[in-house]
């Protein structure tokens, strides 16, 4: 516990790292896609983009050494894991509890070049293909109960670098 709390002590160590498991967690939603053939619907497709904008935050914060640099781009990076950490927990549920009428729609690219932008982000929130499928699992868990997990592990990270940022 120690060497975790040493690490996560150093708020640009901390957007470093969560910029280095976006990037991970990109590349295997990547190899699951074009390696193994499973293909994601817009819930998971929202959920990458809010990796990569995870990602971009935290590497931007980590960049820059100045502390107000550090707490403009984890607010963001909060932000956004917080809206990842909803999504996913929507898909979760809609997984858990298959609706018995409503699916989650068209596929992501037949929403973005049918209709325009008002539209189409609209029905990309409320999904399309099949939402609702567990394809893939690890130890019990789908890709969404992951991705939950570890946009709020981000959430919790942040919270507490930024209590103990405070506190100096």
């Amino acid at each position: 516990m120690n060497a975790l709390s040493s690490l996560l002590a150093a708020p640009r160590r901390l957007l470093a790292l969560m910029a280095l498991a976006c990037a991970g967690l990109l590349g295997f939603a990547l190899y699951l896609q074009h390696h193994v053939g499973l293909e994601p619907c817009p819930m998971c497709i929202v959920q990458r983009y809010a990796l990569t904008g995870v990602l971009l935050a935290a590497l931007l914060g980590s960049l820059w050494g100045r502390r107000w640099w550090w707490w403009l781009w984890s607010g963001v990076a909060l932000q956004i894991s917080g809206f990842g950490a909803f999504v996913a927990a929507r898909q979760s549920w809609m997984q858990w509890y298959p609706p018995e009428t409503v699916t989650c729609g068209r596929d992501f690219y037949g929403i973005v070049e049918n209709y325009p932008i008002s539209k189409a982000i609209p029905m990309l929130f409320r999904g399309s293909g099949d939402c609702t499928a567990v394809d893939w699992s690890l130890l019990g868990l789908s890709i969404a109960n992951w991705s939950f997990l570890t946009f709020a592990a981000f959430c919790v990270a942040l919270l507490w670098a930024a209590w103990r940022l405070r506190r100096r």
